[in-house]
Order: structure tokens, then C-alpha cells, then sequence
């Protein structure tokens, strides 16, 4: 058999042949529609078709932003594709023949609400309408990933899919009411009041359409006394602030999960100054309490200009009331990592310290009254880094101003206080935890069987590390139990003093943990034993150990209010137990109260997308099979090897 090769022959074309003025780079829109592409600048979209011999003809020109779906076919030998053009405040939809790009299939202009973003993705349906002639339903992906559906010029329903996508959260009070009227100013207006009172009225008389209805229902779910945009007594009304990985804010309420509002940050999109902005953190900027009842609270969003650690950050402040982006801050350094420091002035705005890629810390907000307050405290500022590439954990402190070329009284030098080097060979951090540094601790005593006392440890500094084997760092079942083990320590952060060191042999990640009060609970698995376990440790200072007696305490007669120091080295007990547990876990987290009181409940985010709430005295370490009567009256349970979970019906 006789084989004839094919010629290929490339022919070159110049786009400034095509696109006159065409400034910036020149991108090729991706798309499967045959004979033709799309070419984009900074200035203009074209559309180009190739005609035969490699030559290419213009077929139109834009300057709107577009996004083309993939070719659909319609009968045999006809193709059709959407084409999405985005001006201002509408798109524009249109649906082609691949053949025939004069000719429209269906043309359209829908409302769009810019706060969703330009138009990313396109996806083309078709359907027969009863006149036999073809009709057409578009999936669109929007800026910030929600989803919408059109068809005949309408949304016909929308999805907030960025919201499967949450990078950070942090949460915001609500306002505070008074004789009804929230201080925030945020309940409807005196036009919604008189409409909600009439449609009502609509409703009495039997008038009121389904809209209406629908209408009232609404108005009475808000009306409710758990979803109200006010603080209530116990303090479980909140407003959850998120940020999703698409540049969105949500603000969430607790009450019902209805969306209060949301936000596509200005500072998040791409611009000559910011190619590649990447959303990091949410950190709460202004709480007002006492001084500034009157002011909105606020949140801090950090993003950074590109995925390299050492390319400039970029500061957004939002109001969580309204979603207002209040203003933003390009930076002339990196953002490396962000220190949220104990401290507000006297408009309750938090303190914070921004490190860059230099170690150098800049200090934030950049007012004459922060620095003084930060200058006050300038020698009980500590923190650390940790570098799990690397397996290394370091402590930090000031040193004194920058000494750069440009004088800036708002930039330090830091120093290196300590370092605490895993070996690579055989430990690979997965995991750290700290304490939350609002949680309130009620007392740092507690009371055991036959009246004797205990002092829990209480430190802001202490640091929960998990490392595991090398080998033990993949899937899990990928080695033998022989092969990994899991190693927990507690650090003291100031002076990298190692508190508590405990090894679980034949043991596996993911590691999951939590950290409160004296306690921290990780969870892990156990390849001898094939089951997922959960240990706690508990730590007691025992240089109060003179005052275990109750009446002491009562009286008063003890060394409580005796000055500590993290210099001296502590004189520290741990006590520990591991039991099995049978969920894979997610996400692991504690309740938390105003003033510390409430017993504390774990709440575990199970692979199944379930929250179990398990009491903590179930992990308690001094559980024994036969507890004493003293125990028993103390609350301790009796010991069992797995801890229960019971599910609900």
C-alpha cells in the first residue's frame, strides 16, 4: 500500500495586521467553535475567522469584555455557540451559527448586578420550543463563582456557589438596641415600614396577590426574634464575615444563614499595580465597646499581589454592617505574616504588625497615638514563624527602627530569639494550633475529688506542634505502622522552652486539633489499631501547689496574685489519654462564651459534612474504669475505650 505523506504549512500573520493599536500582550480566548478564535488585548476582543490557505479575516470587534462557549450541536451538520458581551451594568447574549456569523439565533440584554463580577465561563443548552423552532438556556460563571441561569432575557435562578470556596472567617457583633431602634441605624426605613404595614393590610382584607404573600412571609422570617439585625441578650445573634477564594465578601447571619450582604472587593481585582491578587486573611479591625458606640465595626482584609511570598500586599477595610469598602491601602511590601497585637486605641481600632519578606515589621494603623501605645509595649511584643518546608519554628522580637535610606517610624527590625529544629529525617510538621486570643477564662483553679485543687497552666504563649514520620506525611495505610509515628509537643513560644513531649508509635496524619484554656485535643490514626483515635493533654502549673487547699482559696490566703514569668522555667504537669474515635475528620473547633463559664463542647466537622458536638469531660485524661465517689460527684465518666457519638434521627 502505497502511503502519501501530508504537506504542513504555516503561515505567519502580524496581529498588528489585525487589531490596530494593539498595546499589551495579546491572549487567544480559548473555544471549540470551528474556523474561528478570538484574540484579546488590553483594549479591544477580536473575532477572527480562517479562511482557506491560512489566510484570516476579521469578522468583529469589540471593546467590552466577552467569553465564548464551546460549539453545541444543534442538528447534523449545524453548530451553535454563546457569545457573552459585559458593558456596565448589562450582557449582552447572543447565539451564533459557527457557519453563518451574521446571522443571530437568539439575541438578548439582561440587568446584571456588578457586584457579581465579570463573566467568566459560558455553557449552552438547547431545547425545542412547541413552534418547532429552537430555544436556548445559558449557564454563565460569574466573577465571584456564583451561577446563573438564563433563558428568554431573564434569570431564571441564581446560586452563590463562591461560598463553597470560604478561605477565611471571622465574625462581627451586631448592633445594639435601644427602645427598639438599632444603634447602627440598620432596621428598614420609614418607606419599607409603611409598605410592610400595607401589604399586611392587603393580607387582612384577602387582597394581597402570591407575590404579596410571598412578600409578608418574608417580612415576618425577618421579623423573627432569631434572625433580627440586632445583639441579643445571650450574644448567639452574629454576623459572619467571609471571605471566598474568588475576592467575595459574605456577610452571613447566625440567626437563619441568610445572606446580609455581599461584596466583590475592588482592591482583589487585577490591575496594572496588582497582576495576580490573591485573598489571604480577615482579621477584625474596629470593634467598638465603650469609646466609639457610634462607629460601624470593621475588618481587615489582607491580599498579596501575586502567589510569590515577596510580592506586595494590598490593605482592603470594610465595614461588616453595610459591606462598604471604607478604603485600601497598596503596600510598597510584602505582607508575609500578620500579627494581631492586644492592644486598640482610643477609636477601639486593633493594633497590628505586619511582617515582610526582609523580617522587617511595620506597624499598623499608622497613626502618632498606635505608635505610642505600641512604644509602651514595645519590649512584651513576641511571636513566631514556623516553616514547615523547612521544620523549623523560630521566636521573634523587636529590635529597634529600620535603619533604611527612607526614615520610617512605623518600621522595625526584629531579632531571632530562639529556634527549634526538627530533624527532616524523621519529623515532618503537619500540624500547629494556638490558643484564641479573645478566649476568657473564667478561673484558673479547679476543684477535684475530696476537695482538692488544681491550677490550670494558663498562657497565651503555649504552642501545640504535631509532626509525623517522613514516610508516615501521605495517604493513609501508604506505610507500615513500623514505618510512622506522630510526635505532639507544647512549646512556650517566648522562650522556646519545650513543655510536653509525647510520641504515638504506629501513628498517622492528617492531624486535626484545638487549643483552649490548659487543654488542646488532636485527632489522628492509628494504623495498628485501623481506627482514628483522639488524645488530649491537659497541663497544671504546679508552683501554686501551696494553695490546694479549698478554704485557702476562699479566704483568700493564697499566691495567686504572685508575678510570673515566662523566663523562669515552669514547674508544669501533664496529664494525657488517647481513646478511639470511628469519624474521619474535617475541621475541629471548641465552643467559646462570654465570660468563660459554660462547660466546653468539641465541635467536629466530620468527612460526611456533619457538626458533632461532643462534651469535653468525655475527654477528660483522669477517666478510670471505676471511678471513686468522689469522682463520680466531681462529674468524671467511667472510662471506655471509644469515645461515643450518637446520631441523631
Amino acid at each position: 500500500m502505497k502511503v502519501h505523506p501530508f504537506l504542513v504549512g504555516f503561515r505567519q500573520t502580524p496581529i498588528s495586521n489585525l487589531v490596530e493599536d494593539s498595546l499589551g500582550p495579546a491572549v487567544i480566548i480559548p473555544s471549540s467553535v470551528s474556523g474561528i478564535f478570538a484574540i484579546k488585548t488590553d483594549a479591544v476582543a477580536v473575532f477572527i475567522r480562517v479562511m482557506g490557505e491560512g489566510k484570516l479575516e476579521v469578522v468583529e470587534k469589540t471593546t467590552h469584555e466577552i467569553a465564548v462557549s464551546d460549539a453545541l450541536s444543534i442538528s447534523e451538520d449545524q453548530q451553535a455557540f454563546a457569545l457573552i458581551q459585559h458593558a456596565s451594568s448589562e450582557i449582552h447574549l447572543t447565539v451564533k451559527l459557527a457557519h453563518d456569523w451574521d446571522g443571530n439565533l437568539l439575541k438578548e440584554s439582561v440587568k446584571m448586578d456588578w457586584q457579581r463580577g465579570l463573566v467568566h465561563k459560558v455553557f449552552i443548552n438547547n431545547y425545542i420550543r412547541t413552534d418547532r423552532s429552537y430555544g436556548f438556556r445559558v449557564l454563565i460563571v460569574m466573577e465571584d463563582h456564583s451561577l446563573l441561569l438564563l433563558q428568554q432575557g431573564e434569570i431564571v435562578w441564581s446560586r452563590e456557589d463562591g461560598l463553597a470556596s470560604i478561605i477565611d472567617v471571622t465574625t462581627s457583633e451586631l448592633p445594639v438596641e435601644r427602645n427598639g431602634v438599632s444603634v447602627a441605624k440598620v432596621e428598614h426605613n420609614l418607606f419599607e415600614w409603611l409598605k410592610g404595614h400595607m401589604l399586611k393590610l392587603k393580607g387582612t382584607l384577602m387582597l394581597a396577590s402570591p407575590e404579596d404573600m410571598a412578600a409578608i412571609q418574608s417580612m415576618r422570617l425577618k421579623s423573627s426574634e432569631k434572625s433580627k439585625m440586632t445583639r441579643d441578650h445571650n450574644g448567639f445573634r452574629k454576623l459572619l464575615i467571609v471571605l471566598t477564594r474568588a475576592g467575595k465578601l459574605f456577610a452571613l447571619h447566625t440567626g437563619d444563614g441568610r445572606i446580609v450582604w455581599s461584596h466583590l472587593l475592588w482592591s482583589l481585582h487585577k490591575s496594572e499595580a496588582c497582576q495576580s491578587p490573591i485573598g489571604l486573611n480577615l482579621y477584625q479591625w474596629q470593634v467598638p465597646h465603650h469609646h466609639a458606640m457610634d462607629e460601624n465595626p470593621s475588618v481587615l482584609v489582607v491580599t498579596r499581589c501575586g502567589p510569590s511570598s515577596d510580592t506586595p500586599g494590598v490593605l482592603s477595610f470594610v465595614d461588616t454592617y453595610t459591606g462598604k469598602e471604607l478604603s485600601s491601602l497598596s503596600l510598597d511590601h510584602a505582607v508575609v505574616q500578620v500579627i494581631p497585637l492586644p492592644y486598640t486605641d482610643s477609636t477601639e481600632q486593633r493594633l497590628h504588625l505586619l511582617i515582610n519578606a526582609d523580617k522587617h515589621a511595620h506597624l499598623y494603623p499608622k497613626t502618632s497615638e498606635a505608635l505610642s501605645i505600641f512604644k509602651r509595649e514595645f519590649l512584651n511584643i513576641y511571636w513566631y514563624s514556623v516553616e514547615d518546608q523547612n521544620g523549623i519554628i523560630k521566636g521573634h522580637a523587636l529590635k529597634c527602627k529600620c535603619t533604611g535610606e527612607v526614615a520610617d517610624e512605623f518600621c522595625f527590625d526584629t531579632r531571632d530569639l530562639w529556634s527549634v529544629v526538627f530533624p527532616s529525617e524523621s519529623e515532618k510538621i503537619v500540624a500547629t494550633v494556638t490558643r484564641k486570643l479573645n478566649e476568657v477564662v473564667h478561673t484558673q483553679a479547679k476543684v477535684v475529688a475530696d476537695q482538692d485543687v488544681m491550677y490550670k497552666y494558663i498562657s497565651r504563649n503555649l504552642l501545640f506542634v504535631a509532626t509525623v514520620a517522613p514516610k508516615g506525611s501521605g495517604e493513609i495505610g501508604s506505610v507500615t505502622p513500623e514505618e510512622s509515628w506522630l510526635v505532639a509537643y507544647l512549646i512556650d513560644t517566648v522562650t522556646g522552652r519545650i513543655l510536653h513531649r509525647v510520641t504515638h508509635h504506629g501513628s498517622q496524619g492528617p492531624v486535626h486539633a484545638v487549643f483552649s484554656e490548659n487543654w488542646v485535643v488532636y485527632h489522628y490514626f492509628n494504623l495498628r489499631a485501623h481506627r482514628y483515635e483522639m488524645s488530649v493533654i491537659e497541663i497544671y502549673d504546679q508552683s501554686r501547689a501551696d494553695n490546694k487547699d479549698v478554704w485557702k482559696l476562699v479566704l483568700g490566703k493564697h499566691n495567686l496574685t504572685s508575678p510570673t514569668s515566662l523566663f523562669s522555667r515552669p514547674e508544669v504537669i501533664t496529664k494525657s489519654q488517647s481513646y478511639f474515635f470511628t469519624h474521619s475528620l474535617k475541621a475541629i473547633a471548641v465552643t467559646s462564651t462570654a465570660k468563660g463559664i459554660t462547660s466546653k463542647q468539641l465541635l467536629l466537622g466530620t468527612i460526611g459534612d456533619q457538626v458533632l458536638a461532643l462534651d469535653k469531660r468525655f475527654l477528660d485524661p483522669r477517666r478510670t474504669v471505676n471511678p471513686t465517689q468522689a469522682e463520680k460527684e466531681e462529674g468524671i465518666i467511667p472510662l471506655t475505650d471509644s469515645l461515643p457519638i450518637i446520631p441523631q434521627v
